[in-house]
């Protein structure tokens, strides 16, 4: 992606209103056929359905890759750091070692349960009737590789320590070593005469869920659904979400701070540059409000609206 097609949101965004997505795609090609889909589907959202994030996770953010399974995932933020630790859990009295969870999936996971427990205000969340009806509701196509991916993430989330550690404000930070207090192991567990087992209901760890009441960060769920296969730009988008309609003046962002936040351990900074953008076009294509542009030393944030008004879903 180069700079200019940040820019030709504009175009794209103007190309759906007037002409619809099926002539915008024929109009711009199929090289702005990502963000035209993209697009066309927060725009064409009249639900305005509200997803929910703890505000850790707008600053600081899972690995995006499989890391080995034995090794921690550190990752710095701005005034804020997340420490993620494997875990292992029982299968039949064997001892299984889980990896950190990574990808977009397991941030699908986290932002549906974080958005069950907001809306019925508990933190017993329903999955629904099986592995099937809970992929429905997240927006996730049924099928043998996703499920199986599906599976692998939450046993890694249900069995990691995940800890959050705040620079400035320690009375602020989430801090205790699960975000799940039981459930999402029907993923791991086998029966002899029944298979795999399913259980419907995920408890969070209360001290998670009193962090996330005081701490909530609305998105627009069409968005989330949007960008669901894509890690980095799920990020971008909860970070733009949670730091533009709080900004009072431009405000710039350079690309080492950038790289720091959204990068990955020994990349090289023009690959991450590479990625950074192709991502960044994708979020703010699902963010119709925000207002950003590029400058020589990183980008720009402008105060901008929220992705939706209120938190009520």
């Amino acid at each position: 992606m180069e700079p200019g097609d940040i820019a030709d949101l504009v175009q794209v965004r103007a190309m759906i209103a007037e002409h619809g997505r099926a002539r915008a795609r024929e109009l711009l090609g199929s090289s702005k056929r990502r963000l035209i889909d993209i697009t066309a589907d927060v725009l064409a959202d009249e639900t305005q359905r509200i997803g929910i994030t703890y505000a850790g996770f707008c600053l600081t953010s899972l690995p995006h890759k499989r890391l080995p399974d034995n090794q921690t995932w550190k990752k710095p933020g701005n005034a804020v750091t997340l420490l993620i630790e494997p875990g292992r859990q029982l299968v039949n009295d064997q001892e299984i070692l889980h990896g950190v969870p990574y990808g977009a999936h397991a941030r699908m996971i986290l932002l549906y349960l974080q958005t069950q427990a907001m809306r019925t205000k508990s933190p017993h969340i329903e999955l629904g009737r099986s592995m099937r009806n809970w992929m429905e509701r997240m927006g996730i196509s049924y099928g043998g590789n996703t499920v199986r991916a599906l599976r692998d993430q939450a046993a890694r989330l249900s069995s990691c320590s995940l800890k959050f550690f705040w620079a400035n404000d320690s009375a602020r930070g989430f801090q205790r070593a699960a975000i799940i207090k039981r459930g999402l192991s029907f993923l791991v567990q086998q029966d002899a005469r029944q298979g795999a087992l399913w259980e419907d209901e995920v408890v969070l760890d209360p001290d998670f869920y009193q962090a996330l009441q005081d701490h909530p960060v609305p998105l627009r769920d069409a968005a989330i659904r949007a960008l669901k296969e894509r890690s980095l730009s799920l990020d971008l988008y909860v970070w733009l979400a949670y730091r533009l309609h709080a900004l009072k003046d431009d405000t710039g962002v350079s690309w080492t701070a950038l790289q720091v936040q959204f990068g990955t351990p020994g990349q090289k900074p023009w690959h991450f540059r590479q990625g950074f953008l192709e991502a960044f076009a994708a979020a703010l294509a699902a963010y119709p409000e925000a207002r950003v542009g590029l400058s020589e030393i990183g980008i720009v944030l402008h105060p901008s609206r929220p992705p939706v008004a209120a938190l009520t879903a």
